[in-house]
């Protein structure tokens, strides 16, 4: 961005600053609940998407109709995030197709088929495939699209962590449900935060802005026992939609946020008020 010094706002045109023009942005876990409204939202204000996920998604399939929508070239990549060699081939493929990255948006984690088991029960397969992905997959997707952006102009990093990075889980809001807020998941996601944190005051000299947004309660059919339970337990009395999650991210991709870096935008309805 070229900064202009001024104290005048009437010279600054505030609506292009939303725009998302010229810039490449990455969208790992692309085909989720979040990263589709992710995805959409920087497509509508012009950005190029890479649309990263996991095989079975078919973030390529996704991709030709996202091109053919807004006429531009968007492309999806199947790969393990938690894997070097997916993650340094994606970077390869992006940087062929489309001529570098501007953007990295970390949206990716991992439910495992026990992911709700209670804590005395959980094995060390399945700890450990949740911090293989949700911490160590943003590691190596930091360092390696991360590190191309900080020797190539800078760009901006927003990484997803937790409401349970920030508190610790209301365990009465599981009760009657099929649910729950497993350890592995507060450990890799609270890992993700002080990671973040780190990344904002090492590269901040290279022209790259590290940020967060942390969603919390984004509908998706819920059962009507976690529904039920969880308006009790925030001032807005609702879940959240994941189209409500989206606006923050473009602010943070955008030139609107141009001095704002090393900060947790929090969308809970309230939740971490109480």
């Amino acid at each position: 961005m070229d900064l202009k010094r001024t104290i005048d706002p009437t010279t600054i045109d505030f609506k292009k600053m939303f725009l998302l023009d010229d810039q490449v942005v990455i969208i790992t876990g692309g085909m989720g609940l979040i990263g589709r409204a992710f995805v959409e939202i920087c497509a509508q204000y012009n950005a190029q998407v890479v649309i990263i996920d996991i095989p079975r998604t078919n973030p390529e399939g996704f991709a030709k109709k996202l091109s053919a929508r807004f006429k531009r070239k968007m492309i999806g990549i199947s790969m393990d995030v938690s894997n070097r060699e997916d993650v340094e081939n994606a970077l390869k493929i992006t940087i062929n197709e489309l001529g570098k990255v501007t953007d990295l948006v970390n949206c990716h984690q991992n439910k495992t088929a026990r992911f709700f088991a209670n804590f005395e029960d959980y094995t060390d397969k399945d700890w450990t495939a949740i911090i293989e992905t949700n911490l160590n997959g943003t590691f190596l997707t930091c360092q390696i699209f991360g590190g191309w952006m900080a020797d190539n102009g800078g760009g901006n990093i927003v990484n997803i962590p937790s409401t349970y990075s920030v508190v610790a889980p209301n365990q009465n809001l599981y009760k009657g449900t099929n649910m729950g807020s497993p350890a592995a998941y507060g450990a890799s996601k609270g890992g993700v935060m002080a990671f973040s944190n780190y990344l904002a005051t090492y590269w901040a000299e290279k022209g790259i802005r590290v940020n967060q947004i942390t969603p919390h309660g984004v509908w998706n059919n819920h059962e009507k026992e976690f529904e039920d339970n969880f308006r009790n337990f925030l001032p807005m009395q609702r879940m959240s939609y994941n189209y409500e999650v989206a606006g923050a991210l473009l602010y943070l991709l955008s030139d609107a946020s141009s001095f704002v870096t090393g900060h947790n935008l929090i969308i809970d309805g309230g939740w971490t008020t109480w």
